[in-house]
């Protein structure tokens, strides 16, 4: 082994301990079960010790006591055993489901307080493998691994006394051995880790893959690409079968290969020890029980190697597991950072410049602008000019480059987070809605709402009628991404949220662009009453939804090319009035 094989087994050593961390809280029902799992590998010595009177006392000497008597102890240890074995089966699979459950919720929870730029980074199926099957593989190595190592390891011990009880001289021939059995062991695990860190990989593509080929359902459909998703998906499927594969042969040879080992050595005892017996040095009893000894003693080597590969396997999933939990969010709060109330809801951009983590070119270059407590401040512009940028700024979501925003004169880098966001509601083009009810959509992140603060809501909304005449009203269930309801409904919908909050800015991210003129026009109808008495910062599709806005600032390329009201920018005949005339025009 090389420098760089060692330093990996060192740090590989303090990722596993790490590991074995979260057994800390059930250490007394794993201590049970390895209690129950000495008192098996004892018996299993036990028995083999016990073979000399079987074939001594009983096939040769024909003692009647004795026969009468060991069917009975024999019957009590498996009696005992079997009662040991369940007891410690169970216990030791509920640490392990408690352990992926924790594990589980510790990982979710972290990936909840990540930034908006690790999400950006990270593919949505990657995170939901690391979530499912990067933790089931930690399980067989936390648990099953350290109570199958205790076992297996006692029951070694056990077995090497008996073949040294019985005769020393055939039992160090026979550990000859044993250099030949643990070298394949090593190398087994070594390989079986790197395929099993491969295979990981690709399931995190693969379930990428899935999540976007069945969340992007209707656009698969209507531009006839099922096949190009069947063979995107089927390449990466027979990546992760050819890589599984490799670490199934892996897993497949070493045991046979042990065994080989053992029967070599054990044709080499049994050839050694018949002619001691011819020659009288030992009873048959006690070669029995020293051949019976040590056909034990390979199978807790070849159970040992599966522990070995168990706990390689949890390794390179554990590896992977606490990449994320190491994953500090990027958006944090100062220490001592001031938690605001209500705010009046007055906000200033100050010569704000972003990019793009990993990009060169900045998204806003010197934005600066004011709105006041009230005011209704609208963005206009080409796609990509950074409308969608700004409103991601002033929530935090993510963080300037250079330049400060303020809220009620306070720069938001300097107030926490918890206190910044619940001034704030957005409602944005992407209508998020979850699998649940409507009161529970229009109450989400308002626990505490009543059922009448929702109805009042919905009404504010346009969206009581509609959800009156659903099946079962305010509980109806309304599916992914509310698949039950129609554009209209999911924006009212996500208005009503916005209004049960009742935060003095309001974010609208082209709201109504992907409706039709109807549907427009309810939204529309919801939108002005959300609006009303509250700080506005919209982003335009149609220029006709904000003619009436207090202030326009008119974005091109990250900047701001003009700003001023609906009549002012189109008297200058600049970059808003070509704008409006294209729209109207098509219109």
């Amino acid at each position: 082994m090389d420098l760089r094989d060692a330093s990996l087994t060192i740090k590989d050593t303090g990722i596993y301990r790490r590991l074995l961390g979260y057994i800390r809280p059930y250490w007394h029902k794993l201590a049970f079960s390895l209690f129950l799992t000495l008192f098996i590998s004892g018996t299993t010595g036990l028995l083999a010790l016990l073979f000399k009177y079987v074939v001594d006392d009983i096939l040769i000497e024909q003692d009647l006591f004795m026969l009468k008597v060991f069917p009975l102890v024999i019957i009590a240890i498996y009696l005992i055993r079997g009662v040991s074995d369940y007891f410690s089966y169970y216990y030791v699979a509920d640490v392990g489901q408690r352990i992926i459950m924790d594990l589980r919720d510790q990982l979710y929870a972290h990936i909840q307080t990540l930034s908006m730029p690790f999400f950006l980074k990270t593919p949505t199926g990657v995170l939901i493998s690391r979530i499912t099957n990067d933790v089931n593989m930690v399980q067989s190595s936390v648990t099953n691994a350290i109570t199958g190592f205790i076992r297996e390891s006692f029951t070694l011990v056990g077995l090497v006394f008996v073949v040294f009880y019985r005769d020393w001289q055939l039992a160090l021939i026979s550990m000859v051995v044993f250099p030949l059995v643990i070298y394949p062991i090593i190398r087994f695990g070594q390989k079986l880790k790197r395929y099993s860190t491969r295979s990981m990989k690709v399931m995190g593509d693969v379930m990428s893959i899935l999540d976007e080929g069945i969340s992007g359902i209707r656009i698969v459909k209507a531009y006839n690409m099922e096949n190009y998703e069947k063979t995107r998906f089927s390449a990466e499927n027979r990546r992760y079968y050819r890589n599984w594969m490799r670490r199934i042969a892996i897993r497949a040879i070493s045991g046979p290969l042990i065994e080989l080992i053992g029967g070599l050595a054990f044709a080499s005892i049994l050839w050694i020890g018949g002619m001691k017996v011819i020659s009288g040095s030992i009873t048959p009893g006690e070669f029995g029980s020293f051949i019976l000894g040590l056909g034990l003693l390979y199978s807790p080597i070849r159970k040992l190697n599966n522990v070995n590969i168990e706990i390689q396997e949890g390794i390179a999933a554990a590896k992977r597991i606490f990449s994320v939990l190491d994953t500090t969010p990027e958006i944090t709060e100062k220490p001592g950072a001031e938690k605001i109330g209500r705010i009046r809801g007055d906000f200033e951009f100050q010569d704000v410049w972003f990019r793009y983590h990993g990009c060169e070119e900045y998204a806003l270059k010197g934005i600066t602008f004011q709105a006041k407590a009230g005011m209704q401040v609208a963005l206009v512009g080409e796609s990509g000019s950074g409308k969608t940028t700004i409103a991601n700024l002033l929530p935090r979501l993510f963080d300037v480059t250079s330049g400060n925003i303020l809220v009620n004169g306070t720069d938001i880098r300097e107030v926490t987070l918890a206190s910044l966001r619940d001034n704030i509601a957005m409602v944005t083009q992407e209508m998020i809605l979850f699998n649940d009810t409507v009161k529970a959509n229009i109450a989400y992140g308002l626990e505490t709402a009543s059922m009448d603060e929702i109805i009042q809501a919905a009404r504010s909304a346009n969206a009581h009628e509609f959800i009156e005449d659903m099946e079962q009203g305010y509980d109806t269930v309304i599916g992914e991404s509310g698949v039950r309801l129609s554009g209209g409904q999911k924006q009212r919908i996500c208005i009503a949220r916005a209004i049960i909050k009742d935060a003095p800015i309001l974010i609208l991210d082209e709201a109504t662009s992907s409706l039709d003129t109807e549907s427009e026009r309810e939204v529309q109808s919801a939108m002005d009453k959300l609006m009303k008495g509250r700080t506005s910062l919209v982003i335009a599709h149609r220029l006709s939804t904000i003619v009436n806005a207090d202030w326009i600032i008119v974005l091109s390329q990250g900047s701001i090319v003009e700003q001023g009201t609906h009549e002012n920018l189109l008297a200058r005949n600049g970059h808003y009035t070509r704008l409006y005339s294209l729209q109207f025009s098509n219109e």
